[in-house]
This record gives C-alpha cells, structure tokens and sequence, in this order.
C-alpha cells in the first residue's frame, strides 16, 4: 500500500507541473487572434508602380502618423506585374498604376471600387551613368550600335513610354535587355552595366549622382499619367479611401518635390 501511495504522489507532482506549461501554451494560442500583428495593428496594403516608390515611402510615414496602429504594407514593381497579381487574387487594398492602360485592366476585371482618380504624370529622361562614358547627347544616339542600351518591357508602363517616343521621333531601338520596372533599368545603368537607359524624370531626381540625366524635345510628345483606386472587396474599405485621399490631396506637395507633373498635365 504504500508504494501504490507513492507512485499516485509523482503522478499527481506530474500533473501538478503540467499545468502551468498548458497554460503557457493557452496564452500563445489566445494570442493568434490578431494574426501575430501587435495587439490589433491594421494592415493597408498598397501596390503601387516602381515610379512611385520614394513618394509612396514618404506618404507612408505620413500615414502612419496619422494612424495610430496602422501599418501600410508597399509592394512596388511594374504596374503589368501588379495588376496580374491582384486579379490573380493578391491581397491588395490599393492599386496605382503608372499609366491608364494597365489601371483599365483592373476596371475590366471588375476589381476596381469606384472610378480610378489621376493624381501625377510623369515624362522620360534619358538616364547614363556617372560621367557618361558613351557620350550620349540626344535620343538618336540611343540608336548606335555600340550603345548598350536598356529599356523597360513593352507591357510595362515605362517601356510602352519608350516605344511611343521612338515612334514619335522616327527611330527603332535595339535595347541589349528589357526589364520589369523602371527601378531594374536604373540599377543596370548606375553600375555601368549598361550605357544608358530611358527612365521617368523623378528616378533621375530620386536616384541622387548614381546616374546622370538628359533631356530630350520628343518626351514631351509622350505623357505618363497616373490614376489610382481602391481595390474592390477590400477589407479595409475606409482605410482605402484615406489613402486616396492623401495621395489626391496633402500628397501632392510630395509627388511636386519629386518631380512629377501635376494630374491632368
């Protein structure tokens, strides 16, 4: 009897030093309720072209600020990219795009809340690396045979850009590599890998004495404008629609420091 004794006292001990190790366990669980994001914190998520990606950083902050407890998620890249990823179903709030045809695939999807709002344009600046090795001084030196150039894809908004101005001025480019964003064809020039590139004016501002900019007559012909819109079925339906408003009021004087026209220009 006394053994029997014995052995239910260590397992009552075991039980006993079990609970509080289930309890720990009962408080991390009831923890997973705000999906790991602190105590509650709302996430905005916003996509938004390459061009975009200094002002948008900037209005974050700004945001943010604004909104305590609010964390606004950026997810940057060529509009054509993130337009496909949000009809695929991407988690996405906001969608600006740096150009109306690839904001009229999201409105065709039936994805967009609302009418999309212009809030910028942009034009094209002949970006070269430090120095300008290749000595390139107009658009038609874009067109040497020894000039590697580099240009953004057709679909994407600075390479659609691109071959309209081509067009314009009567010339035909032969670019050594098309990438997916501007942002690609920026770092290809800044590390010299390639001889020059057609890029948006305000990267030329925003990318600081990594590169040097040209001017060019012919990009007036061709205007980028930017529309942006809420996303539809978005959970966060009024968070959205503050965003937009940032972005189309207080957050023009950024969008102004940087370089980009004024909507409608």
């Amino acid at each position: 009897m006394k053994k029997n004794r014995l052995r239910l006292s260590a397992t009552a001990a075991a039980l006993l030093l079990a609970l509080p190790l289930a309890a720990c366990g009962d408080d991390g669980d009831s923890g997973s309720g705000d999906n790991g994001n602190g105590g509650g914190t709302e996430t905005l998520t916003v996509f938004a072209a390459a061009s975009l990606t200094k002002t948008f950083e900037e209005l974050e902050k700004q945001f943010e600020d604004a909104h305590e407890g609010v964390d606004v998620k950026l997810s940057f890249g060529g509009s054509s990219d993130l337009v496909a990823q949000i009809t695929e179903g991407a988690d996405a709030d906001v969608f600006a795009s740096a150009d109306t045809a690839n904001m009229d695939k999201l409105v065709a999807a039936d994805l967009a809340e609302g009418e999309p709002a212009e809030f910028a344009t942009n034009t094209l600046m002949i970006a070269v690396p430090p120095g300008n090795p290749a000595g390139i001084t107009n658009l038609a030196d874009l067109t040497e045979k020894d000039v590697n150039l580099v240009l953004c894809q057709p679909e994407v908004p600075c390479g659609s850009a691109s071959l309209k101005v081509a067009e314009a001025a009567g010339l035909t480019f032969q670019p050594v590599s098309e990438e997916q964003s501007v942002t690609d064809v920026l770092a290809k020039v800044s590390s010299g890998e390639a001889d020059a590139g057609l890029v948006y004016v305000t990267d030329v501002t925003a990318a600081g004495d990594t590169v040097e900019g040209i001017d060019f007559p012919e990009a007036a012909d061709v205007v980028n404008h930017y529309p942006i819109v809420a996303v539809k079925g978005s959970e966060h339906a009024d968070l959205a629609k503050e965003w937009l408003d940032l972005v189309l009021g207080d957050g023009q004087q950024v969008f102004k420091e940087a370089g980009f026209g004024a909507p409608g220009a």
